[in-house]
């Protein structure tokens, strides 16, 4: 007991010390922000070392117990992975300060000049699993956003996130950053999670990152708001009109990419009328990249026809899933409106996309889909924080408040009235 005390005693610590610095930190000038970033991205590489050093031993615990291909993936750090993400917090640095920014503003005939200016949050919390690449996303979007941070990574990437967030938080205070701006909290039993959950008085927003469970948990404990997202059932629809050779190449790309990020396809609809003319290609195409195809009758019979293209019939479970993996489902349908009608019924609200020269068919599917983003003649994969010129992203939302899609530095932020007068009264 007197252990479990003393944990919750150190989590309270770290919240009350963010809650501290993001007061500082929403009246820092830009200046010192961006030379935090570019602090951070320096450390990276001079102490990448250091920091491999560490991933390899999660990389050694992980195989031991046993995790899965997909998450031991999303895990892993290389030199390569290390200058990719330094470079996306100088991405971070080049973009505006959305801190001090007038969204909107007009006088009223009592010559009041009201107007909506764009402030921090204040502290975010983010609790996320094998991804030791989000505590620096996170890090250096709430340094340039001025929010503080509180992290919580899980046991898989332990040494990992504990390295970065030591780097992170002594190179950004080194450039004159508040002390404290950026908190791990570095016990992962999950019995802290849920007193994490009850802080509401000192974290603004909870950010959960990972698996269904742990989504599932953060929304329905989470004393403050919760920004929800990352599990997605991405389709892509073969339209009557398709342009076989650019579906051919999105499919394969949206699959085989990287299959073990959320962003990856996991259905693929054709059109009836074009079935025989895209399956057998893209078929041979996604088998010879290792993708197994679980497939309804028809697409099942068409496929069985090309030699070499292994295709199994699909369980009803597989239309709805999330693989993260080598494997993909796919349905014949008879019209866009049946396919709008598939992804209505399976889809999470994350990313989906059209093939199509037909317009009036390309407009119908982005108007009608019910997704984050939504995609005509490209892959899925784009949806990445990044890609989209965000730098890097919190979170790729699926709701339909706070936030939509790839989170940046606007999202996390809010708003306050300002109201200028020269002594007017309300009579």
């Amino acid at each position: 007991m007197a252990t479990m005390t003393s944990q919750v005693q150190n989590l309270h610590a770290k919240v009350k010390a963010a809650k501290a610095a993001s007061r500082k930190l929403a009246g820092l000038s830009t200046l010192v922000k961006n030379k935090g970033l570019e602090e951070i991205a320096k450390a990276l590489k001079s102490r990448e070392k250091e920091i491999l050093e560490a991933n390899a031993k999660d990389i050694e615990n992980a195989r031991a117990a046993g995790l899965a291909d997909a998450p031991l993936n999303r895990l892993r750090l290389t030199p390569e992975k290390l200058d990719a993400i330094a470079a996306d917090v100088r991405k971070v640095a080049q973009l505006p300060d959305p801190v001090g920014e007038i969204i909107d503003g007009w006088r009223l005939p009592n010559g009041l000049k009201v107007s909506r200016r764009r402030v921090p949050l204040g502290v975010l919390a983010a609790i996320f699993e094998s991804r030791p690449n989000v505590t620096i996303d996170i890090a250096s979007l709430c340094l340039k956003s001025g929010n503080a941070c509180v992290l919580r990574g899980g046991k898989e990437a332990i040494h990992s996130n504990t390295a970065l967030a030591a780097i992170a938080s002594e190179a950004e205070t080194k450039a004159g950053v508040p002390a404290g701006a950026l908190q791990l909290i570095e016990n992962t039993d999950r019995a802290l999670i849920g007193e994490l959950l009850s802080l509401k008085d000192s974290i603004d927003i909870v950010v959960p990152r990972g698996g269904a469970e742990l989504i599932r948990y953060v929304a329905e404990n989470a004393k403050m708001p919760v920004l929800t997202g990352g599990v997605g059932v991405c389709h892509t629809y073969v339209d009557a009109a398709a342009n076989i050779e650019k579906a051919v190449a999105i499919v394969v790309n949206a699959k085989t990419r990287n299959w073990s990020i959320c962003n990856a396809l996991d259905t693929i609809l054709v059109h009836s009328s074009v079935a025989a003319s895209f399956l057998p290609r893209a078929g041979k195409a996604l088998v010879e990249k290792g993708v197994e195809l679980r497939c309804d009758e028809r697409a099942r019979a068409l496929l069985a026809k090309e030699q070499g293209v292994k295709a199994v019939a699909a369980a009803p479970t597989d239309f709805g899933k999330e693989f993260l993996a080598p494997v993909a489902a796919i349905r014949v349908v008879n019209s866009l409106d049946e396919a709008l009608e598939h992804i209505a019924q399976y889809g999470t609200g994350h990313s989906d996309a059209i093939v199509t020269e037909d317009f009036s068919a390309a407009t119908r599917f982005i108007d009608e889909v019910d997704t984050a983003v939504v995609y005509v003649n490209a892959s899925t994969q784009f949806t990445d924080g990044a890609q989209f010129g965000l730098g890097a992203e919190i979170i790729d939302s699926t709701q339909k408040t706070i936030a939509r899609g790839p989170v940046g530095l606007r999202e996390i932020t809010t708003y306050k009235w300002t109201v200028l007068g020269d002594g007017q009264v309300r009579p």
